[in-house]
């Protein structure tokens, strides 16, 4: 199948959050994402994508209602366990790092080189997301 020639990320992670407001703040402080759009009803937000570099993540509010929040469990309902998470590229793990511990990121596992190449680290949101940051880039990969 062909991919639109103008389409920057053909994958984009999609998370669900019980406070999305609070997590879409949380998320553009600790982690440096940008809006670039949020669409709400008062505490609901139907529909969000933020973007960090060339890349995009889309996340709503969480419900039990829907077809699609019938699909999907939060990460406090099953033990913190994922069978998913987002890998992010950044430039300077470190930098990034400091910068999600001090927004108050758990972290899962402490920084490091990587065998494989690159530095990074993972860590958990405030509701219990677990996600990946590090240099290594399998774009630039030899």
């Amino acid at each position: 199948m062909p991919l639109a020639a103008d389409t920057t990320s053909t994958i984009i992670p999609c998370l669900r959050y019980r406070d999305a407001h609070a997590a879409i703040d949380w998320l553009c402080k600790a982690f440096g994402f940008s809006r670039n759009a949020v669409y709400a009803d008062g505490d609901t937000v139907h529909h969000a994508q933020l973007t960090f570099g060339n890349g995009m993540i889309m996340l709503g509010s969480a419900d039990n209602q829907s077809e699609w929040g019938k699909q999907i469990a939060q990460p406090q309902d099953i033990g913190l366990r994922e069978t998913q998470s987002p890998c992010v590229i950044v430039t300077d793990a470190d930098a990034h790092y400091a910068q999600a511990k001090a927004a108050g990121a758990v972290v899962v596992m402490e920084i490091a080189d990587q065998g494989y190449g690159g530095r990074g680290y993972s860590c958990r949101d405030p509701e219990g997301h677990l996600w990946w940051f590090g240099s290594y880039d399998p774009w630039k990969a030899e």
